[in-house]
């Protein structure tokens, strides 16, 4: 598990924090310095930071529970959506419905659905319904799909969340807190790190920061879930002996 370098990060743009006036106090320990207005995060910290956050996720993944990826950033997405499937988590990228994890029984019947329709469309027990019809379900499937796909096998809830930006995601970071879920997340200038338990400060703006963290969050679940692998089947390999 490379961990990317003082320099990978300084030239990932990691560094970049908000406008000075933008600022959240409590970001204090992780701001270097202020140049032009604008506070530059202290990429020190920042590995510190992403050691922890890295071994959390690991242990987490070793452990056989799921961590939810949450970025509904238009930069963010696609790379969080393709990195979350890349190690088999779920993930969160168009919209969080208010009440996905504190009411997820709710959330759990839509999904469901959304499965029955799967079925309905592809085993032809929709042949009595007209084209009208037909397409009305296949609409509200599609429309289902963008905004659950990403968790439709996540049968309970999981055991942490890793989320790009705090302050845009406070409705999923209160609901974390709420159930006592572990947070990981990337946190700016704007933000309070001391929500999270495993803040990582970082720009969480630029897609090339937010591609870097990923990207080595990413590899600390991999090599939880080799672990996990190498674990059981010794194991198994014990247990014939």
């Amino acid at each position: 598990m490379a961990k990317p370098t003082y320099k990978e990060l300084l030239d990932a743009g990691v560094h970049f924090g908000h406008l000075k006036r933008k600022w959240n106090p409590k970001m204090q320990p992780y701001i270097f310095m202020e140049r032009k207005g604008i506070h530059l995060i202290d990429l020190n910290r920042t590995e510190e930071c992403l050691d922890r956050a890295a071994d959390a996720m690991k242990q987490i993944a070793k452990s056989g529970r799921k961590i939810l990826y949450v970025a509904t950033k238009k930069q963010a997405r696609e790379m969080v959506a393709e990195s979350a499937r890349s190690v088999g988590m779920p993930f969160v990228t168009e919209r969080w419905l208010g009440g996905m994890m504190t009411n997820f029984s709710t959330i759990r019947r839509s999904i469901k659905k959304m499965n029955n329709i799967d079925r309905m469309l592809a085993d032809g027990s929709l042949t009595s319904v007209t084209k009208k019809e037909r397409l009305t379900l296949t609409r509200e499937r599609n429309k289902m799909e963008k905004v659950l796909g990403g968790i439709a096998n996540l049968n309970r809830l999981p055991a942490a969340l890793f989320i790009v930006d705090i302050h845009h995601e406070h409705i999923a970071l209160a609901e974390a807190k709420k159930l006592g879920m572990r947070t990981i997340a990337m946190v700016d200038t704007n933000s309070d790190p001391t929500k999270v338990d495993f803040p990582i400060p970082a720009n969480d703006d630029a897609s090339k920061s937010i591609s870097v963290i990923t990207a080595y969050m990413t590899e600390a679940i991999q090599e939880g879930l080799r672990e996990r692998e190498k674990a059981s089947a010794k194991r198994e390999a014990a247990s014939k002996g």
